[in-house]
């Protein structure tokens, strides 16, 4: 029986408060503590998402390897039972220390290193361990405090400790990563994690513990709060400078908005650079090379109404506004802080040729697949700008679905174009694309253009997606109908001499390098992941 383990000194000496209030603040501790632990999860799963992509992936890894670590923990916690009061708060002191911590660390690892997983594994295996611990040593106490039969104990602990995971769940991502971000979100619960756990031991429980361990109780709580509460101090500092070693020197906007991180580097050297959630988006340098290749095709044809999905940098509205007989052209942009600033910024502005203020093009805010679903507009053109395939947060805009509702929103004869990834280093991700348009009810001409210039890096050396610049960028071609040959709009006004050297030089088709076999992704079974 658990009560017979308690060591007779435990039983001996009464505690400070009666038992129902003692069992009460027991019960209350659990619940902040399992808050806390599921923030700390929560919180590995969404930094490696944005730091290493593939979110499918890296909750898979964090819960898994966490769950596993649950068990070390609760075996190791064993040979503390005989002290369980001075366990716990040392424990909870050591939680809130890695998991506080956590995200700094993995973000430096990340920005310094290059490299985050190990620290993702390390943290997930310590976590675990830690709160697998929790548990046997709670019970310990909660039956030191009011002496129950065990199934009712482990019925309150559980209870208590299902209710504060779910306050956990529901307050990281709707108080503490919009009020206070990730990093500072994880260094407050990590002080509220020490403090509960110390506080609990200290008062409840104090007459359990000798002098030297109340001592050394309060040197670790106090320490591990002031640590916690220097970094929270620190925290901008430490953004800006890991953002530096990330993005290089010349960052002028950063901006974390509910959608995605926004920064904006240059153009201090000639080259304007915006990277959406670390992701190279736009750059000055050769981005008329994806435009112009992604537009033009679409456009040799009837063009007077054209949707462009994605798209808020404005970049590809600015080669569909050369054309004098567009008389429409609508943006549907997920985070509106793209459109703010692609209107605002001179630097960006001025690249995308203003092309939000001609009273040609209106701006929607909302989700590409809501948006589609629910109008009922047609359009001549339909231009498919958005986040890569391998993102898994954009695989539904990628799915025959989706598909199927933009052939909906296309006018009898109109076309669409999308951008399907790299077909020289990411093939199968590239013809998973091109299989799903034709799943959605579309003929598809596929086709490429020679990827950024040589010696192009995608920032300083660790923006996500490497610094390795793509070979290739691949687009597919579809319509209603059998989708004639590839070029510009005989009539259409004149581009850059340069970049249209470029564009008719550099488009090639892509049927030579097809990839047989290669099965549609869908809402129900996606098929696309994030490659190296």
């Amino acid at each position: 029986m658990i009560d017979q383990q308690i060591p007779l000194r435990e039983e001996a000496t009464a505690l400070p408060v009666r038992p129902r209030t003692g069992r009460f603040l027991v019960l209350s501790v659990v619940f902040i503590c399992a808050a806390c632990g599921l923030v700390y999860e929560l919180e590995l799963v969404a930094l490696a998402s944005y730091l290493i992509g593939d979110s499918v992936t890296q909750a898979s890894v964090v819960l898994s390897v966490m769950v596993f670590a649950m068990g070390i923990g609760s075996l190791l916690a064993k040979r503390l039972r005989s002290r369980a009061a001075v366990g716990f708060g040392l424990l909870e002191a050591a939680l809130a220390l890695v998991g506080g911590t956590s995200a700094l660390v993995l973000y430096a690892s990340f920005a310094w290193l290059g490299e985050s997983r190990y620290a993702l594994v390390g943290f997930s295996l310590a976590i675990g361990i830690l709160i697998g611990a929790e548990i046997p040593l709670l019970m310990t106490l909660i039956q030191r405090v009011d002496r129950q039969d065990a199934g009712g104990a482990v019925a309150d602990l559980f209870a208590a400790d299902y209710v504060g995971a779910l306050v956990g769940g529901l307050a990281f991502p709707f108080l503490l990563l919009p009020m206070t971000g990730q990093l500072t979100g994880a260094l407050c619960t990590g002080a509220v994690n020490a403090a509960a756990g110390g506080a609990l031991v200290l008062w409840v429980f104090r007459r359990d513990l000798s002098p030297r361990s109340r001592r050394l109780l309060i040197v670790v709580d106090v320490t591990v709060i002031v640590l916690l509460a220097t970094a929270t101090a620190l925290v901008d500092d430490f953004e800006r400078a890991a953002r530096r070693a990330v993005y290089g020197d010349e960052v002028r906007v950063a901006q974390q908005t509910e959608v995605q991180e926004i920064v904006l580097t240059g153009p201090g050297r000639g080259t304007l650079d915006l990277y959406l959630d670390g992701r190279l988006r736009v750059s000055s340098r050769d981005g008329h090379r994806y435009h112009e290749a992604l537009v033009h095709p679409a456009m040799n044809g009837t063009h007077r109404r054209v949707l462009i999905l994605g798209g808020g940098d404005g970049l590809a509205a600015r080669e569909v506004l050369r054309y004098r007989d567009v008389t429409s052209v609508v943006v549907v942009e997920v985070d509106p802080a793209v459109t703010r600033l692609a209107r605002t910024d001179p630097a960006l502005s001025g690249l995308n040729g203003n092309a939000f203020d001609d009273p040609r093009l209106t701006t929607v805010t909302g989700d590409a697949f809501t948006w589609l679903r629910d109008t009922r507009d047609r359009y001549d053109v339909v231009i498919s700008d958005l986040p890569d395939p391998g993102v898994t947060e954009s695989t539904k805009l990628y799915a025959a679905e989706f598909y199927g509702l933009v052939a909906r929103a296309l006018d009898p004869g109109g076309r669409l174009v999308v951008h399907a990834g790299q077909p020289g280093s990411r093939p199968t991700t590239f013809w998973t694309v091109e299989a799903s348009v034709r799943a959605g009810g579309l003929d598809t001409r596929p086709y490429r253009v020679d990827g950024r210039l040589t010696g192009f890096a995608a920032g300083p050396g660790r923006a996500r997606g490497g610094a390795e610049a793509p070979r290739d960028w691949g687009f597919v071609l579809a319509a209603r109908k059998t989708v004639g040959g590839l070029g510009l709009d005989p009539g259409a006004p004149a581009l850059r001499t340069l970049g249209e050297r470029e564009l008719l030089a550099g488009l090639h088709s892509a049927e030579r390098v097809r990839q047989h076999g290669v099965s549609s992704s869908t809402l129900v079974h996606p098929r696309y992941r994030e490659e190296p």
